[in-house]
């Protein structure tokens, strides 16, 4: 099932639980706006390439649009709407006033030099620069994309409309980044990780843990969870796996990724096939790369008795059901990965008063705000009677449900 399938259908699930009018419903899932430009570039060889740039805008009844721009030359139309849509509900679950956007152009930045992104990079921007903005649609870094990117972007919309630091975030500290930023999502998942054993009398500390994918999220959460006492037992990104049941030195093995750009041939643990990691002996599973991961062929074999939802829908609908009859508790994408757009809220907040806060402060109300969003979730889930995953999606859903009505819909 696609990540579109997969999103509708938690979508029409959670509406059935609230127990939406049609009307609504059927308004609540098609996109505000989408948006298709062409972006024809010089190369440096002087010759000239076009790529279709988009940008998907679903909701607004919340805020101004918030969402990711991705580099990739299989973009596909239908995942980037599955995602602008998990970022309304994302954002709503989060309590942020945002509604949910996403976007990108469809090219390879690998075989792009750097002042070919550059060029393609303000193309886009000048194609679609009057349908973002600081109050309209705030875009961030996304797959293929960095803080870099954002600054060509800022400085492209600034052309047109005056220095506006806040129409992006995710950019470099020098250009009004937030503190805090890059490790914001991993640091989210782990405070996710803390409040949700917290509800069954546990702790990180000595609860043995499994990671797939060890890039920005899976690399600060595996940090987070050494330094607090955990054993992450087993790791894996797409260059190999390691474990060890004693507990990886989480220290040891970045600076070993640092030198080697590998996880191979590292002396702190046994090498072990990639996939084995989602099936490893642990308490918690934390899948952190690409969606889809868990599915119906090795579900059955999972042994973790919890698993955090780091990645964007790792879990395939008929692994839900699956893990539910093991009783195995998801904490769900929507809840668990949104430390980063917590953060990337505060960094428009900043932006926007002017006023840049210590790292201590972003930490203290990322933990504040995701805290109250767990504690939302558990009241949705303890009123409708459902799992962790319906709390979470019905909470968003009626919170824009809810906007929408407010602001006067069917006028």
């Amino acid at each position: 099932m696609n990540a579109l399938a997969a999103t509708n259908r938690n979508f029409q699930l959670a509406a059935r639980i609230l127990g939406l009018d049609s009307k609504l419903h059927k308004s609540l899932l098609i996109p505000f706006r989408e948006i298709k430009v062409e972006c024809t570039v010089p190369r440096d060889d002087g010759s000239f390439v076009s790529y279709i740039g988009f940008r998907i805008q679903h909701d607004n009844a919340r805020g101004p649009m918030k969402g990711g721009i991705r580099y990739h030359p299989e973009v596909d139309p239908d995942e980037v709407n599955a995602l602008a849509q998990l970022m309304t509900w994302k954002t709503a679950v989060a309590n942020l006033p945002y509604g949910g956007a996403k976007g990108g152009i469809g090219c390879n930045p690998r075989e792009l030099t750097v002042s070919e992104l550059e060029r393609v990079t303000r193309v886009f921007t000048q194609k679609i620069h009057d349908l973002i903005g600081i109050h309209r649609d705030v875009p961030a870094p996304d797959m293929g994309t960095n803080s870099q990117t954002m600054a060509w972007i800022l400085d492209e919309y600034s052309k047109f409309h005056g220095y506006s630091p806040a129409v992006v975030t995710g950019k470099p500290i020098e250009l009004g980044g937030s503190l805090g930023r890059e490790a914001a999502t991993g640091l989210g998942v782990v405070f996710a990780t803390e409040f949700l054993l917290d509800e069954y009398g546990m702790s990180i500390a000595n609860m043995k843990f499994a990671i797939q994918g060890f890039g920005n999220v899976g690399s600060w959460a595996a940090s987070f969870i050494h330094q607090k006492g955990g054993k992450v037992v087993a790791v894996s990104d797409i260059t190999g796996a390691v474990k060890n049941p004693n507990g990886i030195d989480i220290p040891a093995l970045l600076k070993h990724k640092e030198k080697a750009y590998s996880l191979k041939d590292f002396e702190g643990g046994d090498a072990m096939n990639l996939n084995d990691v989602l099936v490893h002996e642990c308490d918690v599973l934390i899948p952190c790369a690409l969606g889809g991961v868990l599915n119906k062929e090795n579900a059955a074999d999972v042994k973790a008795k919890f698993i955090i939802e780091a990645a964007n829908h790792p879990t395939d609908p008929e692994a839900d059901e699956i893990l539910s009859r093991k009783g195995v508790i998801i904490l769900p994408d929507i809840y668990a990965n949104s430390g980063g757009v917590t953060v990337s809220y505060f960094e428009w907040v900043q932006n926007i008063q002017g006023f840049m806060w210590e790292e201590e402060k972003v930490n203290y109300e990322l933990k504040r705000y995701m805290k109250r969003a767990f504690s939302d979730i558990k009241a949705m889930c303890h009123t409708h009677n459902c799992n962790l995953r319906m709390g979470a999606f019905a909470l968003g859903v009626n919170k824009v449900a809810r906007a929408t009505v407010l602001r006067g819909w069917e006028a």
